[in-house]
């Protein structure tokens, strides 16, 4: 009897080493343009997710989520190449066209943990980068945006082959029989990009046999412009009942250097309250349609048996503003442009919980690392929050820097945020109590009371510059 009992103890702790050794799948879900307000569970009473709601109930919510910056109107390139290599702005290739070799990234370093790692959607990188950060993949975009309806696509396989592949196009066919070539490989013409890449990440799940765990990338492409999807969401919001932000401007008070840029000529000047709301109306519906895919995604992963084993991740590569201080794009470095929703639910997170640290959408790199128990590489410049994750009252970083071309710089304290311009020899600069003016609405810069804050994010700034290897950033 006591060897029977010796024997069943040992059986007993080899699955209790197994269970504890082995890694969760992932599935990280990335939405294009999303701000971080824009989750009704979180304090948005006007959006509708239920699915996201959900999600941040389950898991841990990150307030303070920020992405980088950008040399370029294109933000969404430099904070996805960010994220899946790790590397600080200023140390990137082409503002995050190219991942060089040397920069290894998420993918990589997933396989070489023992993940099989599996790219969907968005990919605003080089295509060579894109083969090595993933085993496989399916229904790839390369670009920035495109027609939601009609997305050039290429397989995995054709990688190898990329510039061969053109797709040809008559893109003014009342005028014109002129052939205008895409990169492309196939298209699934009439099928939005959110059904595309939701079925693919679904058509994935339900089909995986592997022994070894998944790393599923699903990149979306909402709610970029341009905001069309099926009519049902847009439907579900009535435009009049849409409330204007707080912080909702005609124009922006004094020229920061990209009043002009493309997204900033989608509204006319000054901005026309009811043509704003319309706008915000488009976005919200693209973000709930994103939100439907979201719960397929959930429940296809329970149906599969495998929910509890996996790890989800939900954010968003930058913000837009849509008409607050009298701005449409992202590209300035205000909240609604700079930070974006986090959420990351999984066994082992803790539930229903929000943390305030202070972290970059790029620290998630050596952060999943650290969940899965993988090795950081030498070449990510980023840190683990995982500490935050672990217990909300952690901090993680003391100040945050963010960036905007060479005319605009921002940093931020766990209260204050202070924002710089220099444009054409123009200087600005704006203060703000982020804990008691969320919006940015009073600027306190000449309120002699926020000298000490003001000093203290100066010299923050000045350490941060150099850390983050700013050579372009100039008060002169």
């Amino acid at each position: 009897m006591k060897l029977i009992k010796t024997t069943f103890l040992l059986c007993l702790w080899s699955l209790l080493a197994v269970a504890q050794t082995e890694k969760p799948n992932i599935v990280f879900i990335l939405a294009d343009d999303q701000r971080a307000n824009t989750i009704n569970y979180l304090g948005n009473e006007e959006i509708i997710t239920p699915n996201l709601d959900k999600l941040a109930q389950e898991g841990t919510y990150f307030k303070n989520t920020y992405i980088m910056g950008s040399y370029s109107g294109a933000v969404c390139q430099p904070s996805r190449a960010m994220l899946l290599s790790g590397r600080y702005l200023n140390n990137l290739q082409k503002s995050g066209a190219v991942i060089p070799k040397e920069d290894i990234t998420l993918g990589e370093t997933l396989q070489d943990a023992g993940y099989n790692c599996f790219g969907i959607g968005k990919y605003h990188s080089d295509h060579k980068s894109f083969a090595r950060c993933f085993s496989d993949g399916q229904d790839i975009y390369f670009g920035g945006m495109f027609d939601q309806w009609n997305v050039p696509l290429h397989s995995y396989e054709a990688l190898s082959h990329y510039k061969k592949f053109m797709l040809p196009t008559i893109e003014d066919a009342h005028h014109s029989s002129e052939i205008v070539y895409k990169q492309g490989e196939y298209t699934f013409g009439g099928k939005h990009s959110t059904e595309i890449f939701g079925d693919a990440t679904i058509d994935y799940i339900e089909n995986y046999s592997d022994d070894k765990p998944f790393f599923i990338y699903t990149a979306l492409m909402t709610p970029h412009d341009p905001r069309s999807t099926y009519q049902k969401y847009f439907d579900m919001y009535d435009t009049a009942q849409i409330s204007l932000p707080p912080n909702f401007l005609p124009e922006h008070p004094f020229d920061n250097g990209e009043l002009r840029v493309r997204d900033e000529k989608l509204v006319a000047f000054p901005r026309p309250a009811n043509v704003v709301k319309e706008h915000i109306r488009d976005y919200y519906g693209l973000i709930t349609h994103n939100d439907a895919k979201v719960g397929e995604i959930i429940q296809a992963l329970k149906e599969k048996g495998i929910y509890d084993n996996t790890i989800i991740i939900y954010s968003g590569d930058n913000g837009l503003a849509l008409g607050q201080h009298g701005l449409i794009g992202k590209q300035n470095l205000y909240d609604h442009s700079g930070k974006v929703p986090l959420i990351i639910v999984g066994e082992g997170i803790p539930a229903n919980q929000q943390s305030e640290a202070l972290i970059y959408l790029s620290d998630l790199f050596p952060t999943i690392c650290d969940i899965v128990g993988a090795e950081v590489p030498s070449s990510v410049e980023t840190s683990s929050f995982y500490a935050s994750l672990m217990k909300a009252e952690t901090p993680h970083r003391d100040y945050l820097m963010t960036t905007y071309r060479k005319f605009q710089r921002a940093v931020r304290d766990d209260q204050y945020k202070m924002i710089k311009y220099n444009v054409k020899g123009q200087r600005h600069v704006q203060l703000f109590d982020l804990v008691n003016d969320p919006w940015e609405m009073n600027n306190l810069i000449e309120n002699k009371k926020y000298k000490k804050e003001v000093k203290k994010l100066q010299s923050a700034m000045d350490e941060l510059l150099v850390e983050y290897n700013d050579q372009v950033w100039t008060e002169e």
